[in-house]
């Protein structure tokens, strides 16, 4: 069972037409007040442990969700059971609310977000040697920072591996706190951007060539992905989409679509390319948590964007 933590939000996403940089007066930022007209609305499950959960479970990995969650989380909690992801280990706060994101894309895709953090403050209160049930694999992504770093040294006194995706966390992430969540780690993930920070935070000049035992992984967007294992570099070019929707959630499913081939001991640009194809379905859909696909329409997508066949059940 892979056990996943991160937020559990339910999202609300807004289409500006124009671009922000048309509205931003650089020299104005110390005044800065705008308002964005948009076109559309957008309601949906999400959060960076519902979008990489989801995203496994299509793929065929038993996964479970490990967090906290507010009052109004049961509609939340009847989708994720529709798609076979456990909830048992998600713990409701009855004071709180469930974590909200709120964001506006504008006509290049550029985002700016705002997040209520609600019940997920909470999360640092759980452990995860609460946990009885076997975990092979654990994911820690995006959320409360604290309960992020409790985690990592949880799962790392327990042996057990786990992915290290502190993305949006980075600002309130020390020195101390990186090196921790690195230390247990079996894969250390961010786009280039993210890296870059914590290289500059650790002073780790190169985290791909820094660390022998470990999976380091850099997100390139529409570039693709550049991954390092095993004293070897691999790159992985993007799949192809078929319409550009909606970014938000890529990064999610592109984790989710490498660990599905990870967890099966597959070769690593594979698991990148499964990452890739995974993050296009994505794309194509409004939302992170809409697009749907059965295996073998996978396998299929997969052969059409690259040279080999994928050896998946």
């Amino acid at each position: 069972m892979v056990i996943v933590s991160g937020s559990l939000a339910f999202d609300q996403i807004m289409d500006f037409p124009g671009k922000f940089s048309e509205h931003i007066m650089p020299e104005k930022l110390h005044i800065l007040n705008l308002s964005f007209l948009v076109d559309t609305l957008r309601k949906g499950f999400g959060g960076t442990a519902g979008n990489i959960a989801y995203s496994l479970s299509l793929l065929g990995v038993e996964t479970a969700l490990f967090g906290a969650v507010g009052r109004d989380f049961a509609p939340y909690r009847k989708f994720l059971k529709k798609h076979h992801v456990y909830t048992g280990f998600v713990k409701e706060v009855n004071k709180l609310q469930t974590s909200s994101a709120f964001g506006i894309t504008d006509s290049t895709d550029n985002q700016i977000w705002g997040f209520y953090s609600g019940a997920d403050s909470e999360s640092d209160k759980l452990s995860v040697d609460e946990i009885k049930e076997k975990i092979d694999f654990a994911v820690i992504a995006p959320h409360n920072p604290k309960a992020m770093i409790k985690f990592a040294k949880g799962y790392t006194n327990m042996k057990i591996p786990y992915l290290f995706d502190p993305g949006m966390q980075l600002r309130w992430l020390g020195k101390q706190d990186l090196l921790a969540g690195f230390r247990g780690a079996r894969v250390i993930i961010g786009n280039d951007y993210e890296i870059e920070v914590m290289q500059r935070k650790t002073g780790i000049d190169n985290l791909h060539g820094y660390f022998k035992d470990k999976i380091v992984i850099t997100t390139l967007g529409e570039k693709g992905s550049r991954l390092s294992g095993d004293g070897k570099t691999v790159t992985v070019k993007s799949a192809k989409v078929k319409n550009t929707l909606d970014p938000a959630g890529a990064g999610d499913a592109y984790r989710a679509g490498f660990l599905a081939g990870y967890l099966r001991n597959l070769p690593l640009k594979t698991c990148g390319q499964m990452g890739s194809v995974a993050a296009a379905y994505t794309v194509e859909k409004y939302g992170t948590t809409t697009h749907e696909f059965s295996l073998p329409e996978f396998k299929t997508r997969y052969r059409e964007n690259y040279p080999d066949s994928l050896p998946i059940g």
